[in-house]
């Protein structure tokens, strides 16, 4: 079922790129693909330089809405999958789900239920100015999580300034935090955010309780739950990008007679725009106060366009772990370039 979606998808592509069909779906995609140069370094074993050809999560997908019987109401519905432009992915598959919902949408606001992006990712609006790149701030901090069997509300747009989302996620009988304990509940995991744009100006901020954690496994295998709070303001006057994220996340459950674990976080970015020409830098840093670990990645890049929706770029990052900030001890950094095109359609 799956690829044959894919295969019509394709072939609407093909033959329309970016337009609607009449009464029907719109096709669209990106294709990002990039020419990387890693090296990892761990203080005692250090990789050649290792060339890749990466897809940074090129993407296609259908979307649409139409008018229901009743009136003023809308049904809508997304199927995006990210493919692998060159061999695949490690599992050899070229197709993986992304963003897959249907839902309602009318004066009263948005509801949709699928697989989608939390309000708590999607809070970070455009400051990651290295998204799907080797830069991108989900290698800095928790919180950037795609999950499943989600359920959204969102209002629409208060005072054409605020617009406030509230998701909430059945956990469908899983162990989400290893406690050994199946959870049944209704909303065991809770996503909500604030959204404020008008103009030059971005601002959210962000909630997230019993959210688990994909970046962190413990020595089982599982990973756990925490409470994220996040905080966003980007603003764009002129022909300059700026961006500020501040993150707090603590473990939801503690073992008994141990302190939770916190990590702070932090994003700077910053870009300006010379004609075609887009330089921009990026600054992450998390820390965690009970491990004493911390986390710091530095950015550079450029892009060139050459179209509406193609561009060229360049970039370079660098990615440091030091694991026990106090002994110096298991540090480890990788080092990447890349040179890419990017075509939206």
């Amino acid at each position: 079922m799956k690829k044959n979606l894919l295969a019509i998808a394709v072939g609407a592509a093909v033959a329309m790129p970016g337009l609607a069909l009449a009464d029907g779906p719109t096709v669209y995609g990106k294709v990002n693909v990039s020419l990387e140069n890693a090296e990892f370094d761990d203080g005692e074993n250090s990789s050649d330089d290792a060339w890749e050809l990466n897809s940074n999560a090129s993407r296609l997908g259908v979307k649409g809405d139409f008018d229901l019987d009743v009136a003023g109401l809308k049904a809508i519905y997304q199927a995006e999958f990210e493919i692998s432009v060159d061999d695949g992915d490690k599992d050899g598959e070229t197709f993986s789900q992304r963003n897959i919902f249907g839902g309602l949408k009318g004066s009263f606001g948005t509801l949709k239920a699928g697989k989608f992006d939390t309000p708590t990712k999607k809070a970070q609006g455009k400051i990651d100015q290295f998204n799907d790149l080797g830069g991108d701030i989900k290698n800095v901090l928790s919180g950037e999580n795609r999950v499943s069997n989600i359920i959204q509300y969102s209002t629409p747009s208060l005072g054409d300034l605020v617009t406030l989302n509230a998701a909430f996620i059945p956990a469908e009988n899983e162990d989400i935090d290893g406690d050994g304990d199946e959870e049944t509940g209704l909303a065991d995991t809770i996503s909500v955010s604030l959204v404020a744009e008008k103009d030059m100006f971005y601002g959210a901020v962000s909630y997230d309780a019993d959210m688990v954690d994909e970046l962190t496994t413990d020595e089982t295998g599982n990973s756990p739950t925490i409470d994220i709070t996040r905080v966003v303001v980007g603003l764009k006057p002129g022909n300059v990008e700026l961006g500020a994220l501040y993150q707090m996340a603590e473990e939801a459950e503690s073992a008994p007679g141990m302190d939770k674990g916190e990590e702070s976080s932090y994003i700077l970015s910053a870009a300006f725009k010379i004609d075609r020409v887009k330089l921009k830098a990026q600054y992450g840093m998390t820390e965690a106060d009970v491990t004493d670990e911390e986390v710091t990645q530095v950015s550079l890049g450029a892009d060139y366009k050459l179209a509406k929706a193609s561009k060229v770029y360049l970039y370079g990052t660098q990615l440091e772990r030091d694991l026990d900030v106090d002994d110096d001890v298991d540090d480890t950094e990788e080092t990447i370039f890349g040179i890419g095109m990017e075509h939206k359609f």
